[in-house]
């Protein structure tokens, strides 16, 4: 499946048109160099077909790209980490927080 993954700034997520659904990862700022990628969607027919991984990437590589930070909230994400180390180093630690 080819997707072609969208990145709408001004409602904070990252989409995929997929035959008139859309799959998503939403995000929103914590701070100006910091985001929280909060929730993503993916159509039951469209689930397990590397779609929800393809999101993540793009909000990750968008994240990457900026020199920001992340919050991983969303279960996705912290599930794309564990496979993904390389992006470990952008994800905001427990400490920070406190």
């Amino acid at each position: 499946m080819e997707l072609n993954i969208i990145h709408d700034a001004d409602e904070q997520r990252f989409y995929a048109d997929l035959e008139g659904e859309e799959a998503e990862l939403s995000y929103n700022y914590l701070e100006d160099d910091l985001l929280d990628f909060d929730y993503t969607f993916v159509p039951k027919k469209f689930r397990n077909k590397g779609v929800t991984d393809a999101l993540v990437q793009a909000g990750l590589e968008f994240a990457k790209s900026r020199n920001y930070r992340f919050v991983p909230s969303c279960n996705a994400v912290e599930i794309y980490l564990k496979r993904h180390p390389e992006y470990n180093h952008l994800a905001k630690e427990e400490e920070e927080e406190q």
